[in-house]
């Protein structure tokens, strides 16, 4: 098995979807890439609720009033931290049907702040990506300066 085969085969199993693979003279961001990036973001989409529905489970079978105040404090973190990370999956999730309407209106795969293609790789990396890796670099840049 060659490298690339390995690397495929690699990220089709950590992912869960084939890299996108573009005929020659495709044209960027047609139809078929808008519907591999639909299915993509679907899926993860699907797996964020998924895990919301678990956590609410969770909390529900695991709510118990302690009458150990060291007890029930560490079940009101634990409780506190998995709230904070739904909330960030909640945001998430925003984000991701932003990046489905655009991906309907066909504004998907270009950078907000200069146009260029963003790149089918990057984009399957991280598919609510608005940035391409040179505007992203410099953003980053721009916020260490000012201390955000």
């Amino acid at each position: 098995m060659s490298t690339k085969e390995k690397q495929a085969s690699t990220q089709t199993l950590e992912s869960g979807f084939e890299p996108y693979v573009a005929a020659p003279g495709e044209e960027y961001m047609g139809k078929p890439m808008r519907e591999h990036f639909t299915k993509i973001l679907q899926k993860w989409k699907m797996e964020l609720m998924v895990g919301v529905d678990k956590t609410v489970d969770h909390m529900k079978d695991e709510a118990a009033n302690f009458p150990d105040p060291a007890d029930r404090a560490s079940q009101e973190e634990e409780f506190a931290l998995e709230l904070r990370a739904r909330d960030r999956e909640r945001k998430l999730i925003k984000k991701i049907d932003k990046t489905l309407q655009l991906i309907t209106d066909e504004e998907y795969g270009w950078c907000e702040s200069c146009g260029v293609e963003i790149g089918i790789r990057r984009l399957e990396a991280r598919p609510t990506a608005d940035l391409c890796v040179d505007c992203k670099t410099l953003a980053e840049i721009k916020e260490k300066q000012v201390g955000k």
